[in-house]
């Protein structure tokens, strides 16, 4: 539990401070430390939807921080939301019709992508575009709502590291400003994807015979969800505070060695 509690910690503080949910941070740890019970890898289930559960904690902990700061754009946060709830709730559908090795296999990929996107965005900095050259069209959000449900609701993962960049280069939405309009949409879509994945757990069966124990992910989850909530106010402070692309890059690289790790490259 003390180990569980750390990840959630950490997992808050990187959540809160890039407004990704802080999935592809609990998700990598939780392979690595706990493991399988089988070799379909079930177990995969049951990290998601803890996962899921803490990314609420952490969305709707550095959202308060973001409304202080005055940094959420209600207009982004309504249209990115319709589609990302419906989608978020066949994401989790379509992840339980596969084994835990899908599931795992799709977030290592993500995670060499979120890497290659955080080197490139540190050697080549994408100017800040300016209030009159903003996008954020009631179609690109919505298009943008849509692929992060899905990829929300089966990965486990908060939806910001589809939507933060996708915010950026599509509707050209200022870093800050997308970073809170993800928090804010999370702690929506967030909690819907944690009750539809918690709901299906008893209808995935194990190696063993055995369905999935919800009691499980439940407590796994809520003591991930103690660190994570002291974790996220305090990156949501950082987000405003200090110079995100360095330290980025440490998490960049942390979460690279992770993925290689779980992709079995050593």
């Amino acid at each position: 539990m003390l180990i569980a509690a750390a990840i959630g910690l950490v997992a808050g503080l990187v959540g809160g401070l890039c407004g990704i949910g802080g999935s592809i941070i609990m998700l990598p740890a939780l392979a690595l430390i706990f493991g399988y019970d089988d070799r379909e890898q079930t177990q995969q289930h049951v990290y998601i939807a803890a996962a899921l559960l803490v990314n609420t904690v952490v969305a709707a902990t550095a959202v308060r921080t973001h409304l202080r700061a005055k940094a959420i754009d209600k207009q982004i946060v309504l249209r990115l939301l319709p589609p990302m709830i419906l989608s978020i709730v066949g994401g989790v559908v379509l992840g339980n019709r596969v084994d835990g090795r899908i599931p795992k296999l799709v977030l290592v990929g993500f995670l060499f992508a979120f890497v290659a996107w955080t080197l490139f965005t540190a050697i080549r900095r994408l100017p800040e575009p300016a209030p009159e050259d903003q996008r954020a069209t009631g179609l690109r959000l919505g298009a943008i709502g849509l692929v992060a449900g899905v990829l929300a609701g089966f990965l486990g993962i908060g939806g910001g590291i589809v939507m933060v960049p996708a915010m950026q280069l599509l509707a050209r939405v200022p870093l800050r400003r997308a970073i809170a309009a993800s928090a804010a949409a999370m702690c929506v879509t967030a909690p819907i994807g944690a009750i539809t994945k918690f709901g299906s757990l008893a209808n995935i069966i194990d190696a063993a015979g055995r369905p999935l124990s919800w009691v499980h992910a439940l407590t796994l989850g809520l003591t991930m969800a103690v660190g994570a909530s002291i974790g996220a106010p305090t990156g949501a402070r950082l987000t405003h505070r200090l110079r995100l692309p360095h330290l980025r890059l440490a998490v960049a690289i942390a979460l690279g060695i992770s993925a290689a790790k779980m992709a079995g490259l050593f």
